[in-house]
């Protein structure tokens, strides 16, 4: 597949409406440890690494996008971290609200929910063991 310096190389890349996009990426490489990549106008767009594969595109509403609102939830994204203690203690430090506290969960992940500055939700998770579907009740379909 051919890359492109002027886009995101993983291959999912959510899109994620906020009502200030400067505000956003101040916090969420703050909070979050996200480094921006590319920057899209003073406050229109800006491509975000996540770890060592992954993005997230923070943009601003305009043109059908908005902000969630309080309404329910609309989206969940899930980032994989090396410590999800330590990422939690920084997103509360910089002022996310909790939404579930860490929890060790039967399929061997421990994870848990903060929510940001703008109402996105993000579940931090860490593996801790190696666990097969199986074993909590869930079917491989096809493994990994």
């Amino acid at each position: 597949m051919p890359t492109n310096r002027s886009a995101p190389p993983a291959t999912v890349t959510p899109v994620l409406t906020y009502p200030d996009v400067r505000a956003a990426v101040a916090w969420l490489e703050a909070a979050l440890g996200f480094e921006e990549r590319v920057r899209i106008g003073d406050a229109h767009r800006a491509q975000m690494r996540v770890g060592t594969d992954g993005a997230v595109v923070v943009t601003d509403a305009g043109h059908g996008r908005v902000a969630p609102s309080g309404d329910g939830v609309t989206h969940l994204v899930k980032v994989r971290v090396p410590d999800v203690d330590a990422a939690f203690a920084r997103a509360r430090e910089y002022g996310a609200r909790v939404v579930e506290e860490p929890r060790t969960w039967e399929y061997g992940e421990r994870s848990g929910v903060v929510e940001d500055l703008a109402g996105h939700r993000w579940e931090l998770t860490q593996t801790v063991r190696d666990v097969a579907p199986e074993e909590w009740g869930g079917t491989t379909v096809a493994p990994w």
